[in-house]
């Protein structure tokens, strides 16, 4: 198969294997997915902009078992944008990848990293998180209202101790509940926090909602999965493919979608998204103006 060359923002990304298939079910190439990255960047960019990314690649498509890579590959080009980053397990920094530009995004997906995932941190401030996040995924056997239902009681409780609340699809399973934070806490204090208001949330509604980390004592009940507050812990990108057939995407919502019937995890995809963002911009494109403080947070819970 043949090598693409293209020209971003004044680099030259080869693409090998341009017309390689990576979703055989629906015939999308390397090349689709790389046109993909290059045409959503300016929508996707301000989310994902000093954050290091952890990459979640498919060199021989979604039949085929990936990986996940988070340290840059000496063959990667110098002029992509790096940054040192503690690892605890290995005791030392290890350089890794920023999507702060489109043409990082392109060459990522010219290495068949079909799905980005980066940190609720940015850098300078990689201690401190500017997201909290609630990763909320249907039990087995259970449906996407399910799901639906659990967003809005989640909402519902964090309206009352002053929090805003974003939403999005994750373009798997469940969505994702986002609160934007003004990095005044460590990874330490706002898991605390999200700990504490999953804890809140399952004993207002016990039959509904679990903490437990064992799954046999989940017995049936949605996990409220607060784990990814953590130093280190990813999330998948805002508009970011997924590898699944149909290559859905993780897709920032309005509430009030939310309450849609037709809504569910997958529901737009890289050949859809466009269409969305033609008739409604980014329902996230303001988030940050809404950040709150961790500590304000955790003052008014404990008032609850």
């Amino acid at each position: 198969m043949r090598t693409h060359t293209l020209s971003v923002e004044g680099r030259t990304i080869e693409v090998p294997r341009w017309q390689k298939v990576l979703f055989p079910d629906d015939g999308i190439t390397k090349g689709d997915l790389v046109m993909y990255y290059l045409r959503i960047a300016p929508t996707m960019l301000p989310h994902v902009r000093g954050r290091p990314v952890s990459m979640q690649r498919f060199p021989d498509g979604i039949a085929a078992a990936g990986f996940f890579q988070k340290e840059v590959p000496d063959a990667f080009p110098d002029w992509m944008p790096r940054h040192p980053v503690y690892v605890h397990e290995e005791g030392r920094p290890q350089p890794q990848l920023l999507l702060n530009d489109a043409a990082t995004l392109a060459y990522l997906a010219a290495q068949a990293t079909i799905t980005p995932h980066v940190w609720l941190s940015r850098v300078p401030h990689l201690t401190h998180p500017d997201r909290l996040i609630f990763d909320l995924d249907p039990p087995d056997g259970a449906t996407f209202d399910v799901v639906r239902r659990a967003a809005f009681d989640l909402r519902d409780l964090l309206a009352h101790i002053g929090a805003p609340t974003f939403v999005m699809t994750t373009g798997s399973r469940g969505v994702h509940v986002v609160i934007p934070l003004q990095s005044d806490a460590t990874f330490d204090e706002t898991r605390s926090l999200a700990h504490a208001i999953a804890e809140q949330l399952a004993q207002r509604f016990p039959e509904r909602y679990t903490t437990a980390l064992r799954r046999e004592k989940r017995q049936g009940r949605l996990f409220l999965d607060y784990l990814r507050n953590a130093y280190g812990q990813t999330a998948v990108a805002p508009y970011a493919v997924r590898a699944r057939t149909g290559a859905p995407v993780a897709t920032p919502l309005d509430w009030y979608e939310l309450r849609r019937p037709n809504m569910h995890a997958q529901r737009y995809t890289l050949r859809t998204i466009f269409r969305r963002l033609a008739h409604k911009p980014d329902p996230w494109r303001e988030i940050e103006r809404h950040a709150v403080s961790v500590r304000m947070l955790r003052a008014a819970l404990q008032r609850q």
